[in-house]
């Protein structure tokens, strides 16, 4: 059990790190979606590569996996971020990053349904009080309006969620392939990426704070996040990651009114609370069955 509450924590790190990825992604301003995409996973694919040069013979043995785990990630990389790249271009960041967000409760009916995981009473109580949270949060209280013009949009956020959480689940039953495999998968993200981009995009220069940002989503929530992600999803407890996912939407939006991007305003402080007690439920109810 204590493997499996540090494996718990290290795909809590994760979900940390994709607080700041509506941020970024916003600050790439007029870049294309798809030319991000292959940007921002080729920056993560080349730091796996080198750490595996650098491991030599043992790093580069650890790239090696079944092709149909490799096929799965690589296509559910690619198209959670094609989507959630296009979703946040096409549609209001608040809308789609909620409907985004749909994973979490995703992740914890998927594992009950297709990961044969059993989920608690707790963690359901938990994941819906983080789903109510994640709309007061982002709607302050009130209804969505729905602009004919943002429904592609809202589509390719919703998919994208739905893309997010099966892979999350299906994703335990590689449990023996290494997590620095997921750099190959990354590369294949960043070559379709670039792929799509010459068929269906105009190449836009980056500026040098575009570049900076590129880099940082490489590092961080498009690189050493799904390396923290894959570890927890095959060895912790899925159902209560998908609860304390719910927390990422959370430090989004504080990292919006930090930055400036978002005013800060009391349903906030809502929401924080019913997080909170979801996050409390959850952990009391995972903690309770062992």
């Amino acid at each position: 059990m204590a493997s499996q509450r540090t494996a718990t924590l290290i795909g809590l790190a994760a979900i940390l790190l994709w607080a700041s990825l509506a941020v970024l992604t916003t600050a790439t301003g007029a870049l294309p979606p798809f030319q991000v995409l292959a940007i921002s996973f080729g920056v993560a694919a080349f730091l796996g590569l080198v750490r595996a040069a650098v491991r030599g013979r043992a790093g580069w043995a650890e790239l090696r996996q079944p092709w149909a785990a490799l096929t799965l990630s690589t296509l559910a990389l690619f198209g959670y971020h094609a989507l959630y790249f296009i979703a946040l271009k096409r549609a209001p960041a608040v809308e789609a990053n909620l409907l985004n967000y749909m994973w979490p409760l995703l992740i914890v009916v998927f594992a009950g349904l297709l990961g044969g995981v059993a989920v608690r009473g707790g963690q359901w109580v938990g994941t819906l009080l983080g789903l109510i949270a994640a709309v007061l949060l982002v709607t302050r209280g009130r209804g969505l309006q729905v602009d004919p013009a943002h429904v592609p949009g809202y589509l390719a956020a919703l998919s994208a969620a739905v893309i997010w959480a099966a892979y999350s689940v299906l994703n335990r039953r590689f449990a023996d392939v290494p997590t620095a495999a997921i750099t190959v998968a990354c590369a294949g993200v960043s070559i379709l990426g670039g792929v799509a981009h010459l068929l269906f995009e105009r190449t836009v220069a980056p500026d040098a704070t575009q570049w900076a940002v590129l880099v940082v989503m490489g590092v961080g929530p498009v690189g050493a996040a799904f390396w923290l992600w894959d570890h927890g999803t095959k060895r912790g407890d899925i159902a209560l990651l998908g609860s304390l996912s719910y927390l990422a939407p959370l430090l989004s939006t504080l990292l919006l009114v930090v930055s400036g991007r978002a005013q800060a305003h009391w349903i906030q402080a809502v929401a924080i609370a019913l997080l909170l007690t979801g996050a409390w439920l959850s952990v009391r109810a995972s903690r309770n069955a062992r």
